[in-house]
């Protein structure tokens, strides 16, 4: 009887354990919130939240693409580029082409879409590292963005279209949530289901957790690659229709660097960098953290170099516990 119950309470104990560690992305977002309210009152402001909230959107939408890539073991250094090269292509059809703003959306999501398969043939096909074919695909595509611009901004004499406006700026009927959160919830519900309630969903997770053995058990693992890269393609451009419908000007590096961001959203989230493990759910709460850690550090006038080196420390911590947790299940 002893024995039975003594059990139960090393069960209970390690429910509880696993429970804290699932959530303690969640908890670290609380805390963040509670201190920047604490050192700043203007970091509640309703202003301000709607600034953090817009912000996040496209960091979010941009970082599903990317679960998807790193689940499989891979990284993509083109996500900032290709949230360039969209708002590029977007604003070049409507301002010099004079195409109708549907068309030009969906012509731009498909070039970045296509971005994304030429990065899954060089890694797939050619087997090229995944860091070095999507550095490569950065370099070419900030390239292509300053050729079609010249270097300067793109914006139609007449300015975008109101409908197009409300894509960024607008809110959701009469409630006080900005149309970018929506969109970026219906991508996250949209990324959930993929990978819960899809086979090729679960490929990703089989192909990052043990590739030859994937291979063997009959799953095409040039195909899944292929649509992870399609995927992250696809994501990045929508998160770049929202900026530039935020910002109402195509600018060649606006979105530079935002790799690193995102990378670090979906780290912190629990994705393991190796591959195979991980949950949409979390990186949620990363997506989050990193909107609250930006603003609250711009709220309290700490330097933009600063600011750059916390990113690089919170994205070395992420990567080093996810590397420790790794190395603890291996012994």
């Amino acid at each position: 009887m002893i024995d039975e119950q003594s059990k139960n309470n090393v069960d209970i104990t390690a429910m509880i354990v696993y429970q804290l560690k699932d959530k303690a992305i969640w908890i670290v977002f609380l805390a963040l919130f509670i201190f920047f309210s604490i050192m700043n009152p203007r970091f509640l402001d309703y202003s301000n939240l709607l600034i953090i909230l817009r912000q996040v959107s496209m960091f979010g939408i941009a970082s599903i693409g990317m679960t998807f890539v790193i689940l499989t073991g891979g990284i993509d250094l083109s996500v900032g580029a290709m949230i360039n090269i969209v708002g590029i292509f977007c604003a070049h059809m409507i301002a010099v082409l004079h195409f109708d703003t549907s068309v030009a959306i969906l012509l731009a999501l498909l070039a970045t879409t296509i971005i994304g398969l030429i990065n899954g043939f060089m890694v797939a096909t050619v087997g090229m590292p995944s860091i070095i074919a999507t550095f490569a695909t950065q370099i070419v595509v900030i390239g292509t963005a300053y050729i079609i611009s010249d270097g300067f901004p793109i914006r139609p004499a007449e300015g975008f279209s109101d409908g197009f406006r409300q894509i960024g700026q607008g809110m959701f009927f009469d409630t006080p949530i900005p149309i970018p959160v929506i969109i970026m919830l219906v991508c996250f519900a949209i990324g959930s289901f993929i990978l819960n309630k899809t086979t090729f969903g679960r490929y990703f997770y089989a192909v990052g957790g043990n590739e030859e053995a994937s291979k063997l058990s009959g799953i095409r693992i040039t195909r899944v690659k292929y649509q992870v890269y399609a995927l992250s393609g696809f994501f990045s451009g929508l998160a770049g229709i929202v900026l530039l419908s935020r910002t109402n000007s195509a600018q060649p590096n606006a979105a530079l660097g935002w790799e690193f961001d995102v990378i670090t959203c979906v780290i912190l989230g629990g994705v393991s960098i190796k591959g195979g493990f991980g949950k949409i759910s979390n990186v949620v709460a990363g997506v989050f953290i990193i909107g609250i850690l930006t603003n609250g550090m711009v709220l309290m006038n700490i330097s933009a170099y600063t600011q750059m080196v916390v990113r690089g420390c919170v994205l070395a911590v992420a990567v080093g516990f996810d590397c420790l947790q790794k190395r603890k299940q291996i012994s």
